[in-house]
Order: C-alpha cells, then sequence, then structure tokens
C-alpha cells in the first residue's frame, strides 16, 4: 500500500475509486465504504484509495493502526491534515483540485451524510451535479445500522465511556486495543504473585475506555496471552494520577520491560476502585483473575 501523510505528494497518474471521510475507527460503516472502493479495484481496473481528513483531535485509532489495518485491503491511503487551505478550500475547488486532477477520480463513494469544503457546504448532492462534468460516477451508501442506530464513531465513545467493550467490539468489528511500551512500576504485582505489565498509551490522542478491570488479550512478541488489565491511575497505591493500562497475562513468563505491547479489551468487569489496604487489594485481583479465567473458558 502507498501511504501518503499529504495530498501535494500524491503524483499517481492512474484512474482511481476514491472513498473520503475521517476514518478515525474504521467502524463497520467505514469497512462498507472500503469495500465498495475495493470491489471497482478489482472489476474495474481502477487504483483504491482512502481518503482521510486528520482531524488531529481524540480518536478512537492512531495513524498508526489505521495505516496497519489498510496495509493489505486498499492501493493508497492519505492522511490529508485538516490544514487551513484544505478547512477553507471552497468544495467545488475540492472537486476540481483533488478528485479531478490530483487523484483522476473515476469513482467516488461516501457516506449519505458526507460533507466536505469550507462550510461543510459540499454533499452527496454536489458530488452528483459534477459527475457528468469530471467523468466520474458517485455512489452513496445507506448507514450501516444495529439497534435501530446509525453505525459512527460517537457510538463506540458513548460505549467505551460506559466500559461496555463487548458492544464496542462490535460496531467496530474488531477488539478496541492500547498499544505502548512496557515500562518499570512499582513491582507489587510481582510481589504479590501477579506481574504486570504497565504501558501509556503510545499516542495521547487515543480514546482511554471507562477506568476499570477488564478480560483482556495481550499481544507480545506476536504471541496472544489471555489475562486481565487494569486501566486507570491506581489509587490505591499511588498518587499520581496519570492514565496508565497495567495487565496481568496468565502464561506470560518471559521479561517484557521496553517491548511493544497491544492489549485487546474484551469484555468489562467492575470500575477502578481504591482499597483500604495492599491485602484487600490482593483478595479483589485474585477474585478479577478468576473473571478473566472464567470468561476465556466460557469463550473457548
Amino acid at each position: 500500500m502507498q501511504y501518503y501523510t499529504d495530498i501535494n505528494s500524491y503524483k499517481g497518474l492512474e484512474r482511481t475509486a476514491v472513498t473520503l471521510g475521517k476514518f478515525d475507527s474504521l467502524h463497520r460503516g467505514h469497512q462498507k465504504l472500503i469495500q465498495s472502493i475495493q470491489r471497482f479495484a478489482q472489476e474495474e481496473h481502477v487504483k483504491s484509495v482512502v481518503f482521510a481528513f486528520d482531524i488531529n483531535k481524540d480518536t478512537l485509532l492512531t495513524n498508526q493502526e489505521r495505516r496497519q489495518h489498510l496495509e493489505t485491503k486498499v492501493d493508497c491511503m492519505i492522511e490529508c491534515p485538516f490544514t487551513k487551505d484544505i478547512r477553507e478550500m471552497k468544495a467545488e475547488v475540492f472537486i476540481e483540485k483533488i478528485l479531478a486532477e490530483k487523484l483522476h477520480v473515476s469513482y467516488v463513494v461516501v457516506g449519505t451524510d458526507f460533507h466536505f469544503g469550507y462550510k461543510k457546504r459540499g454533499d452527496v448532492k454536489m458530488l452528483a451535479e459534477y459527475a457528468p462534468q469530471y467523468n466520474y460516477q458517485l455512489k452513496v451508501l445507506d448507514k450501516e445500522l444495529f439497534q435501530n442506530r446509525e453505525i459512527s464513531s460517537t457510538y463506540v465513545r458513548e460505549a467505551l465511556k460506559e466500559g461496555n467493550v463487548e458492544l464496542a467490539n462490535f460496531l467496530l468489528g474488531y477488539s478496541y486495543h492500547m498499544s505502548g511500551v512496557v515500562e518499570h512500576g512499582k513491582h507489587l504485582g510481582r510481589t504479590l504473585g501477579f506481574p504486570t505489565m504497565n504501558i501509556v498509551p503510545a499516542d495521547r490522542r487515543k480514546i482511554i475506555p471507562r477506568f476499570g478491570v477488564y478480560a483482556c488479550r495481550v499481544w507480545v512478541d506476536g504471541k496472544c496471552f489471555h489475562g486481565i488489565g487494569n486501566v486507570g491511575v491506581k489509587p490505591t497505591v499511588t498518587d499520581e494520577m496519570r492514565p496508565l493500562l497495567e495487565v496481568f497475562a496468565f502464561e506470560y513468563k518471559g521479561n517484557a520491560y521496553g517491548k511493544s505491547i497491544t492489549v485487546e479489551f474484551c469484555a468489562f468487569e467492575r470500575p477502578e476502585e481504591k482499597f483500604t489496604s495492599v491485602e484487600e487489594l490482593k483478595t479483589r485481583v485474585d477474585e478479577d483473575i478468576m473473571f478473566g479465567k472464567e470468561y476465556f473458558q466460557w469463550q473457548n
């Protein structure tokens, strides 16, 4: 996959099938758009292009994660920073200069509520009006629905805020996850018999789920381990108030310090708590471990 972080760097001459949007989570609705340009690429022998407006706000998917998700699915990924020039570009100019002259578009695929251009004047109606002039076909896809509600990044955010990662994972079509480098902590978990791995999210824009304990899958060195994780500020043992993720992978025996790991959230157990003693904490963590083991036993 070709990858660009600036539309001006794109020099392709091939005809393209383009889908446009924020793509800040690649949920099931986004995947529907991408599958459409994949079909055009296969059947019409054009280049599949995902054009993402990089808004630079809190996100469900970092740019690196989005790139990894799309690596084998499309021919080209363009991350377009939402600069003043892009933000204030008239919608008609965007169609002419970006879609027609830059991307040589043959097929445009968007959702029903897609807007673009200065003050969001551009919409699917305008794209349809200009299609004959610039010789492209427009395909507008209806929203994917779940529980009579449109699947959206907002829907996913709400689920994560409630700790409902199972709903979030369904809406996404994959497990919500966080990655980071394992750092040294106070080694309390090792002392109590459950050595943990502490990570701070690699990208601070990445949305953190509701503070609490989850059943998790932990990926280390390309291998997957079942475990439990606490996301929060660890109020029993520290006053730093720095959000981090602490995970215990049941069968992992190695030394993970300095390694990059990925943690998938599978099921919420309980909110984060402040305990009156380390002994009370250990008793509760033993129950958490039992929850995690029973969850994955049930999954199998």
